[in-house]
């Protein structure tokens, strides 16, 4: 069976697999991180760890909006980092047979952060590949703003 997590960003529905999936959360207020990349919207302090927010609505193209307070965070575990994926709307848990994924999706040309898709009776729903989803560049600027946020907090400079 593959379960997955059901979200809406904009007009468009999207999952990651459930077993990626760390924590949900309402959205809440994120402290700028300075040099990040754009697709970093900032940190949400999350019981102690500081998880860098992802704005998936810059990330999909669609058009930017304001943080609302209806909005969730999906805190998901991307390789070695916890990262959280800003979402209008978590919707549902599902657990579907392996036969109802299709990986033919992920193999289209410019179709970047898509691991494939999941046939449900409403129709294809796009699966995150979230490994995909900074590239190098914008893994090793989040990386180095997060040093230098840190390091900031220990020296006394400010806080992230």
């Amino acid at each position: 069976m593959l379960e997955i997590l059901l979200f809406r960003v904009g007009e468009g529905s999207y999952a990651v697999r459930g077993s990626e999936v760390t924590a949900l959360v309402r959205a809440a207020r994120l402290t700028p991180l300075p040099r990040a990349p754009e697709l970093v919207a900032g940190l949400l302090d999350l019981r102690g760890e500081l998880v860098p927010i992802l704005d998936l609505h810059r990330r999909f193209g669609h058009p930017p909006r304001p943080l609302q307070a209806a909005d969730h965070f999906v805190i998901v575990q991307a390789g070695s980092r916890r990262i959280g994926l800003w979402v209008d709307r978590a919707e549902d848990f599902q657990s579907l047979p392996e036969a109802a994924f299709d990986a033919s999706p992920a193999k289209l040309p410019r179709v970047g952060y898509v691991a494939g898709a999941v046939k449900l009776a409403q129709g294809p729903v796009l699966l995150s590949d979230l490994a995909a989803f900074l590239n190098e560049a914008e893994s090793e600027a989040l990386e180095a703003a997060l040093r230098e946020a840190a390091d900031a907090s220990s020296d006394g400079r400010g806080e992230a």
